[in-house]
């Protein structure tokens, strides 16, 4: 394996009038297996917000976290049928005019 790989981040936003809990629980029991699906898919890493008191909402719902070796098997994953059919999921649960996704660089400092 080589020393950097290819992440993917997903933030997303519940639909309007749903519940943090309900796309917890969707994305958990019916989105995340479709993810798991995706081929040479190395990592993945669902976030989920916790109340906290303490702090502001971030708004957001869920960070997602998902690892490849290489772009072009990313690409090739999301081009493939479990790519599609997962892609088509996120409008069943997510709000797709906010919710947002990139490839990053992850710099791991400690």
């Amino acid at each position: 394996m080589k020393d950097t790989l290819i992440k993917f981040i997903v933030v997303l936003y519940r639909k309007p009038g749903s519940l943090r809990e309900e796309l917890r629980d969707y994305v958990v029991e019916v989105h995340g297996p479709m993810a798991e699906a995706l081929p040479g898919l190395l990592r993945y890493v669902q976030n989920f917000v916790v109340a906290d008191p303490t702090r502001s909402d971030p708004g957001w719902d869920a960070v997602i976290e998902l690892w490849w070796q290489t772009r072009e098997e990313m690409e090739a994953a999301w081009l493939s049928d479990a790519g599609r059919a997962a892609t088509a999921d996120l409008e069943r649960f997510a709000d797709l005019t906010r919710s947002t996704w990139s490839i990053v660089e992850e710099r791991v400092r400690r």
